[in-house]
């Protein structure tokens, strides 16, 4: 009796690439885990959803799937595929059936943040960069922050507009890491997506780069994930 390790891959969100999760993948890799970043084109949710599907495809065995920010949209539909084992989203959107990133965050509460969202251009929106740093990375060293600002990656409307049809969180275990100083996602909306996905749940102070500026307790998640799955799990392996 053998059980096999999940393996691990991370999927960036809006306005970034898959880069960001360098912190977090050396931890993971260090620890001995086969791990992926994906590098969505974040132009469409379906096109990501497929971009995804086809690294996991490549996976042998269970997969932790991770998503920060509208990462969370994109792996609460790929998270279908049948080698996803759980599901982790870093202060992430998690929309449900017939929902998108754009109706999560359409009516914003009294004192909430406001992103500071450019106007579209050409389908395709940017944050402000003079802005971004205290927005999207308030915790992110100032050279670093300068540099995501200046490297955005523009993210398509219809990405914020693609709704997600079976959502993979009701039927996969889930855990969700709340950010409490974050400036782009409400954390009472992340706590209100965490409690309706009935994820296991930590809250750290820090921004909506939290993956990037604390790459400790995420990875501590995805361990904590890729643990719970190992048990769940004994696979039984044929000796020659």
């Amino acid at each position: 009796m053998q059980t096999q390790r999940a393996s691990v891959v991370l999927v960036h969100g809006g306005f970034v690439d898959g880069s960001g999760w360098e912190g977090v993948y050396r931890l993971l890799r260090a620890d001995g885990f086969d791990v992926s970043v994906v590098q969505n084109p974040t132009l469409s949710l379906a096109d990501d959803v497929v971009v995804t599907r086809r690294v996991l495809d490549q996976k042998s065995g269970p997969v932790v799937l991770v998503g920060h920010s509208y990462g969370g949209a994109v792996i609460t539909e790929a998270g279908n595929h049948p080698k996803v084992a759980a599901l982790v989203y870093v202060t992430a959107f998690a929309p449900d059936k017939g929902e998108s990133v754009q109706t999560l965050i359409a009516n914003p509460q009294p004192g909430d943040p406001a992103p500071p969202i450019l106007p579209p251009r050409d389908g395709l929106l940017l944050l402000d960069r003079a802005k971004f740093p205290a927005a999207f990375a308030g915790d992110v060293r100032p050279e670093l922050a300068a540099f995501m600002a200046d490297s955005q990656v523009p993210w398509g409307v219809s990405a914020l507009a693609g709704t997600v049809t079976t959502p993979a969180w009701r039927n996969k275990p889930t855990f969700y890491l709340v950010a409490t100083n974050d400036k782009m996602i409400p954390p009472a909306a992340q706590r209100m997506m965490a409690k309706r996905a009935n994820a296991t749940t930590v809250e750290a102070a820090g921004s909506h780069a939290f993956y990037v500026s604390k790459p400790e307790p995420v990875a501590a998640l995805i361990k904590q994930a890729a643990a719970a799955v190992t048990k769940a799990r004994p696979e039984t392996v044929a000796h020659h």
